[in-house]
């Protein structure tokens, strides 16, 4: 998944969601339509305006789909019996994960 730049926008274009998650636009269409925690507006001509809450519930869907590979079906239940739970846990995850890198930073430039 590539780094999301530091960008205050209101709204993101399904292209730039998919260049996110490095998935193709039809993937985010489908979790779209599967998952009711994902409701983007949408403008005149109907074209998918995306939030920053929409990105945070797509990072927890491809981190349980993607990352822990978890079915659909199995996400959704988890999603609707505890998300407050899931969020917390893979925050921690990603926390985690940062940590890491800046140690692997830091022991290549002690090498």
């Amino acid at each position: 998944m590539e780094q999301e730049k530091q960008t205050f926008k209101v709204y993101y274009t399904i292209g730039e969601v998919a260049d996110m998650f490095n998935v193709n636009p039809s993937l985010i269409r489908f979790w779209e339509k599967e998952f009711d925690i994902i409701k983007p507006h949408k403008n005149k001509k109907g074209n998918r305006q995306f939030t920053k809450a929409d990105i945070d519930n797509f990072h927890l869907i491809y981190h349980l789909v993607k990352e822990k590979g978890m079915t659909l079906k199995g996400a959704k239940m988890k999603l609707q019996k505890n998300k407050e739970e899931t969020e917390q846990t893979f925050e921690v995850i990603k926390r985690l994960k940062n940590i890491r890198e800046e140690l692997v930073t830091i022991n290549n430039q002690l090498a």
